[in-house]
């Protein structure tokens, strides 16, 4: 006979205990809810139940490769960013909690520069899952976004979400490398680069080394080959007092600033914007 859910869930717990997860029984839990297909209400409420064979099976799958290393997020196929879930894949990033730090930016841009209501012309450089150009367009319901990628698998997953979110009509994913094959400008450029210097990759948490694609990673020697790619061309596609915003690492603030000012981009003394740990985290540049 099957194991109970709530049986099954400790009996998960438990081994991830002892294998070193410090969020056992919350892993333990996501993996539950994604092997049965329940959500959490449900696993509460029929705790007694049996899993079931099939989902026994999956959930012993999904805990066998947790245990080996793997994010909960990998494994269910989703992650959840600024309140919305968005599918992801080997093609793509794991959306990180920081990243929302550049998301909240423009929406403060928007608000602070009185620019809600308007159709304003979005552009995501690297867009991966999409997360930050759909949960923009979420949040302004008159713009409309392109979002860049040159991985081609990274661009379907990024539609298909743009399809879950109810926003495709407002969007469309182009596969290309940065401003490749593009035309016209845009009110705000967004990007999360990558920045990771390139011998420091390995040394990174083996859940980001091993599992997120290296490209979305590899930022070259020193970590700013793609904000020298942005800020060459950055004005080329910005309209006249629009605004480039880019996630960085904490420790690039002052290289990004040299770099976009060189460009003869304009980033003002209050244009680094930090995380909630406090760390730098967010330049937000503009067009002359």
């Amino acid at each position: 006979m099957s194991l109970s859910l709530q049986s099954a869930q400790a009996r998960a717990a438990q081994a991830l205990r002892r294998s070193g997860v410090e969020t056992a029984a919350l892993d333990a839990r996501a993996l539950l809810k994604s092997a049965t297909g329940l959500p959490l209400e449900a696993l509460i409420a029929n705790g007694r139940e049996p899993i079931g064979p099939d989902s026994e099976r999956r959930f012993e799958d999904h805990v066998a490769r947790r245990l080996a290393g793997e994010p909960v997020s990998r494994i269910r196929g989703t992650r959840e960013f600024y309140g919305r879930d968005f599918r992801i894949d080997p093609h793509t990033l794991d959306p990180r909690p920081d990243t929302e730090t550049l998301v909240a930016a423009v929406l403060d841009l928007v608000e602070r520069e009185d620019l809600s209501g308007r159709p304003l012309r979005l552009l995501d450089l690297g867009t991966g899952s999409g997360c930050i150009l759909l949960t923009l367009l979420a949040e302004l319901p008159e713009a409309t976004g392109v979002g860049v990628d040159r991985c081609p698998g990274a661009c379907r997953v990024a539609q298909d979400n743009a399809e879950a979110l109810g926003v495709a009509d407002r969007t469309r994913f182009v596969a290309a490398n940065w401003f490749e094959g593009l035309a016209g400008r845009y009110d705000i450029v967004v990007s999360n680069p990558p920045y990771i210097a390139s011998a420091e990759i390995e040394g990174l948490a083996p859940e980001v080394a091993r599992y997120d694609p290296k490209a979305a990673l590899d930022g070259g020697a020193d970590g700013l080959d793609a904000y020298r790619r942005i800020a060459d061309r950055a004005a080329q596609f910005l309209e006249p007092g629009g605004s480039l915003l880019v996630e960085i690492g904490w420790t690039q603030a002052q290289a990004v600033t040299a770099l976009f000012r060189k460009a003869r981009l304009l980033v003002a003394e209050d244009g680094v914007l930090t995380d909630l740990a406090g760390r730098a985290r967010c330049i937000c540049a503009k067009s002359s």
